[in-house]
């Protein structure tokens, strides 16, 4: 499962230097958008200078060119995309290499975004970056990328990112094997971020400002105006995600919880949910989906918690505290249930060893607390011993009502205030769970 640390940076982003400034370039481009005239003048020059903005030569004579070398496929967008599919980096499959012949703007806005103009096939890129063809095929295919044969379609940028990786393991900083990882981490994070951006984002953006325009004249100047924008906004995310999750690796007690860490690993999962795909239509339903996931990962970021996957009808998160992992719980919970519109909600929780491997999160812990959720009332949180344990050792909850009811009588004829439990455990009934064994699961609840 894939680590999403949603909201765990801390501080104000936009407090000094490049970060402030990118966020507000942001919505300086925004704003760029509403103003017409200025887009309508992109518009108007790209059809009097249709010019390539890199060598001067007409786009429409490069792009035909660049076709002839490319039908094969791979990065420039003929085979294989970064998501697996037939397709490459923006989807489109081989068929559409023919296609492209009549279509100069996508291969000019291919070379708008990625700066630079195709010069190599594979060979000469990895012979450009002083690798082997063997380790640049590997590096492209943990990218996302397929093999392209010997298709003139690389970049000086694709030579350059080569030559990084492998300058990165001739210096003894990554092995091999790491390079790789980097690599395909990269690629997979950042192809579902290419195709929200594409699906949704510049779907929207891109609805014609005056009559009589059309969706595709209005591409080009607006991805001029925003990409330079998204670039410093993606850096300065990236920076801040960096920085928190270093902060939470360092801080642990000694190496092996570096890798094998204890945390609390929660699953929120909507009741009914495959009897409401036969009921709802596709856009109902996706609107449901995306509804409840912004709810989710605003609350798990909100009080600390880390986003780590999404699934539709379920979400998956992590926090270092149990109390947190608790208080996100109910949260969703209560949240979930002052919204009609959303089905009942149920979580399970399990508190122990976790291993992390690029972004993922692994072991009895994290399929314990996924069974949890199974066996959950609707509406109800779910936890095993262990976190149970967990909530008790740290003063959140009582061992029990009549230890809480003791405390509270004992306090009073003290004169002193009795603790202030947030959380309330009741042992349920054991159960076996499949592939886990017998548990003893407790129902957690909050306490007035």
């Amino acid at each position: 499962m894939t680590v999403d640390d949603s909201g765990s940076g801390t501080g104000d982003p936009a407090s000094d230097g490049e970060p402030g400034r990118a966020a507000g370039s942001v919505a300086d481009t925004a704003a760029a958008r509403v103003d017409r005239a200025e887009l309508h003048a992109r518009v108007e020059e790209e059809e009097q200078d249709p010019v390539d903005a890199q060598d001067g030569r007409t786009d429409v004579q490069h792009s035909r060119t660049d076709v002839q070398h490319s039908r094969t496929g791979g990065p420039d967008g003929r085979t294989v995309g970064q998501d697996g599919r037939a397709g490459g980096p923006d989807g489109r499959t081989d068929q559409s290499g023919a296609e492209s012949d009549g279509d100069p703007l996508a291969l000019r806005l291919e070379q708008l975004i990625l700066g630079a103009e195709r010069r190599y096939t594979p060979f000469q890129a990895a012979r450009s970056a002083g690798v082997s063809m063997e380790l640049a095929s590997r590096f492209w295919r943990a990218m996302g990328f397929a093999d392209i044969g010997q298709a003139k379609a690389l970049t000086e940028a694709d030579v350059l990112a080569l030559r990084r990786l492998a300058g990165l393991v001739e210096a003894g900083l990554l092995s091999e094997a790491m390079a790789v990882q980097v690599a395909r981490s990269t690629g997979q994070t950042t192809a579902r971020l290419a195709e929200w951006q594409i699906d949704s984002f510049l779907e929207g953006l891109t609805e014609p400002p005056e009559p009589g325009m059309t969706r595709t004249e209005v591409t080009y100047p607006l991805i001029e105006l925003l990409l330079p924008e998204l670039e410093e906004f993606l850096i300065y995310v990236w920076r801040r995600q960096l920085a928190a999750a270093t902060g939470r690796v360092v801080q642990a007690a000694d190496d092996e919880e570096m890798v094998d860490r204890r945390l609390a690993v929660g699953f929120a999962d909507l009741v009914g949910f495959t009897r409401l795909t036969r009921r709802m239509e596709e856009e109902e339903l996706g609107e449901l989906v995306e509804a409840f996931e912004t709810t989710a990962a605003d609350l798990v970021a909100a009080h600390g918690g880390r986003l780590i996957k999404t699934l539709g009808d379920e979400v998956l998160y992590a926090a270092d505290d149990a109390g947190v992992a608790a208080e996100i719980a109910l949260r969703l919970i209560e949240t979930m249930a002052n919204d009609e519109t959303m089905p009942e909600l149920r979580v399970g929780i399990a508190f122990g060893t976790v291993t992390t491997r690029m972004g993922d999160v692994f072991g009895t812990t994290v399929n314990l607390a996924s069974r949890l959720t199974s066996i959950a009332p609707k509406d109800a949180v779910l936890v095993d011993g262990a976190f149970a344990e967990e909530l008790i050792r740290t003063g959140d909850a009582p061992a029990s009502e009549a230890v809480a009811v003791e405390e509270a009588v004992a306090a009073e004829k003290e004169g002193e205030e009795p603790p202030a439990y947030r959380f309330g455990l009741q042992p349920m009934w054991q159960r076996a769970v499949r592939g886990l064994g017998v548990v003893e699961p407790w129902l957690m609840s909050r306490r007035n």
